[in-house]
C-alpha cells in the first residue's frame, strides 16, 4: 500500500517554508521524505555572503529587540505557548515526514519548546533581574550585576531532534535579548523553519530569527566568525572544531556531544519496569537519542531471566512507516546512516559478538528501516564498543559486584547520561552518583533529566561544554556587567595621612569586617 502524505504538507506550504532560507547563487538540497525516499522540497543553500547578510538582518533586529522591556519580550512567548500547541499535529508531520521517526516520538519532541517556553517565562524575569551586591567599603560602596544580551547567537542544531533543539535552545536567547541565526540540518530544516513560523505569529519581530541552510563545513566557519556565541549540539569529533573556531574568535561556546550512555541494573530491580526501560532506553527514536542507551550491565545472578524478557519484548515490536500512532519504531534518518548502523553491527558479529534478536536492515518497510538489534559479547575492540552507534542497538553485559558495575560503565571517554535501576530507591541514588555522567536517571531512562527544564542539563569529559535548561541555560546567553558605585572618596590615604598608618587602618578594618561577617 502506498504511503499517503499528510495532507497538511502542501506542495505550497513547504514552498513558503523554505523560501526563508537566503541563497544567492541558486544551489539546493534535495529534501526527501525519509519513509519513502520521495521529494519533498528542494532546499535552498546558503553562501558565506548569504550568511553575513543573514547576520546584518538580524543584528540590526536585535538592536530594537533588546531594548525591548523583558516583560514584553516574554509576551511574546506567551502567545507562542498557545500557537505551538494548537499546531502540534502539523509540527509532528513536519517532523515524521523529514526524520522518519514514529509519532509517539514526533509528537513528544513537539512539546518541548513549550515547556521550556513555560519555564523561562516564570524565572527568567528573576534571573536576569540586576543583582545589587556590597562592594569593598561597607556602606559606602555597592556593585550591581547586570544582565546584557550577547547579540546575535549562533545555533546549529542536529538533525535527531531538530525542532526541540533549533527552537528550544533558541527561546532563551532570544528572551534574554538576543537574535538568531539557525543552521539546522539539511536533511531536517522543514520542522524549525515552521516553529519560526509560529514566533513570528506571536510577534516576534521578523529578521531577528534568521536561517541559513547548508553542509556543516560550507557553512559552519562563517557562521562561527559572524556569532557572538555559539549553541551546537552533535559529535564530538565537530564539536572540537567548533571549540577550536570559537576559540580563536574569543567568543563562548555551549556544546552538547556524543555519548555511549550505560544502564546498570541492580539485583532487586522490578524485571517488568526494566524491561520497559530498556526499550525506550536502546529503541526510542530509532535509537538516535543523543541520551539515549547503549550500554546494558545486568547482575549474574538475574541475567538470563532478564535478558530473555528483554529479547521477547523486542520481538513484539511493530517496526513501519505511518503517520499515526501504529509504530513502536519509525525509520533511520537516512540510507547512508542505517548503513553506518550496519557497520557497527557486522563489525560486532565478525570479531566474536552474538546477535540475540534483530540485526538486519529491512528494505521491505522503507530505505533506512533497522531493526531493533541486542548484542551479547561486545568488547572494546569492537565498533559497537567503544564508539557512539547512534542506532537501534544495544550490547549486553553481566557483572558480579556493584564495584565493577560502577566501573565498567565509567570506562569510557563519554558522560552524558545513565540510567540506574533498584527496587531501593536510595541504594540507586547512591549508585548513581558514583557515575561520571553530566545526566543520571533513577528508574528512568532519560526523560525525567531532561524535562526538569529548572535543572541544567550537560555532559562530561567527552560529552560536551556547558550545559542547556536550568538558570545556566539563560545566563551563558548574556554578558555580566559590574557597575560599582563610589559613594564617597575613602579608597586610600587621605591628605597628609602617613601611610604607614592608612595601611594599618586598612587591614584592621579587613579583620574587623571578617569577624563582624560583615565582609
Amino acid at each position: 500500500m502506498t504511503l499517503q502524505r499528510p495532507a497538511s504538507l502542501t506542495d505550497d506550504f513547504l514552498q513558503g517554508l523554505v523560501a526563508r532560507v537566503p541563497s544567492s547563487d541558486g544551489g539546493s538540497w534535495k529534501l526527501t521524505e525519509v519513509y519513502t525516499g520521495e521529494l519533498l522540497v528542494e532546499l535552498p543553500q546558503s553562501t558565506p555572503a548569504d550568511i553575513e547578510r543573514a547576520f546584518a538582518t538580524a543584528r540590526a533586529a536585535q538592536v530594537e529587540w533588546a531594548r525591548r522591556p523583558l516583560k514584553k519580550r516574554l509576551e511574546v512567548f506567551k502567545r507562542a505557548h498557545t500557537l505551538f500547541l494548537d499546531n502540534a499535529q502539523i509540527t509532528t508531520d513536519l517532523i515524521q515526514a523529514e526524520s522518519g521517526k514514529n509519532r509517539r516520538m514526533a509528537i513528544e519532541e513537539t512539546c518541548d519548546p513549550p515547556m521550556v517556553m513555560s519555564h523561562y517565562i516564570k524565572r527568567a524575569p528573576k534571573v536576569l533581574a540586576p543583582v545589587k551586591r556590597g562592594g569593598p567599603v561597607p556602606f559606602l560602596t555597592t556593585s550591581t550585576e547586570i544582565r546584557h544580551p550577547k547579540g546575535v547567537v549562533g545555533i546549529i542544531a542536529p538533525w535527531n531532534f531538530p525542532f526541540a533543539t533549533g527552537i528550544s535552545d533558541s527561546i532563551s536567547a532570544l528572551m534574554a535579548g538576543n537574535a538568531i541565526v539557525l543552521k539546522p540540518d539539511n536533511k531536517t530544516a522543514l520542522s524549525p523553519l515552521y516553529g519560526i513560523q509560529l514566533l513570528e505569529e506571536a510577534g516576534l519581530p521578523k529578521g531577528l530569527f534568521q536561517v541559513v541552510c547548508g553542509e556543516g563545513p560550507d557553512v559552519g566557519p562563517t557562521l562561527i566568525d559572524n556569532a557572538n556565541y555559539v549553541m551546537f549540539t552533535g559529535s564530538t569529533a565537530t564539536g572540537r572544531v567548533i571549540g577550536e573556531r570559537a576559540g580563536r574568535n574569543l567568543i563562548g561556546c555551549c556544546l552538547e556531544l556524543g555519548g555511549k550512555n550505560p544502564m546498570i541494573v541492580l539485583e532487586d530491580a522490578d524485571l517488568e519496569d526494566v524491561v520497559q526501560g530498556a526499550i525506550f532506553g536502546a529503541f526510542g527514536n530509532t535509537g538516535q537519542i543523543c541520551m539515549h542507551i547503549e550500554r546494558l550491565y545486568l547482575p549474574e545472578s538475574r541475567y538470563g531471566e532478564f535478558r530473555d524478557a528483554f529479547v521477547k519484548a523486542t520481538e513484539a515490536l511493530v517496526l513501519g512507516a505511518a503517520y499515526d500512532f501504529g509504530p513502536d519504531v519509525g525509520s533511520l534518518v537516512s540510507p547512508d546512516h542505517m548503513e553506518r548502523v550496519q557497520s557497527h553491527v557486522d563489525d560486532a558479529v565478525a570479531k566474536g559478538a552474538t546477535v540475540l534478536t534483530g540485526g538486519r536492515p529491512r528494505p521491505d518497510l522503507g530505505p533506512a528501516f533497522f531493526e531493533p538489534t541486542i548484542l551479547e559479547g561486545v568488547t572494546k575492540e569492537m565498533l559497537a564498543g567503544v564508539t557512539e552507534t547512534f542506532g537501534p542497538v544495544i550490547a549486553l553485559h553481566r557483572y558480579r559486584t556493584v564495584d565493577e558495575a560502577v566501573a565498567l560503565a565509567n570506562d569510557t571517554d563519554y558522560g552524558l547520561n545513565a540510567s540506574v535501576w533498584g527496587g531501593d530507591v536510595a541504594t540507586a541514588c547512591q549508585v548513581g552518583k558514583r557515575i561520571e555522567s553530566g545526566n543520571v536517571n533513577i528508574n528512568d531512562i532519560l526523560a525525567t533529566a531532561f524535562a526538569s527544564k529548572a535543572t541544567q542539563s550537560g555532559g562530561v569529559k567527552q560529552s560536551g561544554v556547558g550545559a542547556r535548561h536550568g538558570d545556566q541555560g539563560i545566563l551563558k546567553y548574556t554578558d555580566v556587567q559590574n557597575l560599582a558605585v563610589l559613594k564617597k572618596q575613602v579608597m586610600g590615604a587621605r591628605p597628609g595621612q602617613d601611610y604607614d598608618e592608612y595601611v594599618k587602618g586598612m587591614l584592621g578594618g579587613l579583620r574587623m569586617m571578617r569577624k563582624t561577617g560583615i565582609r
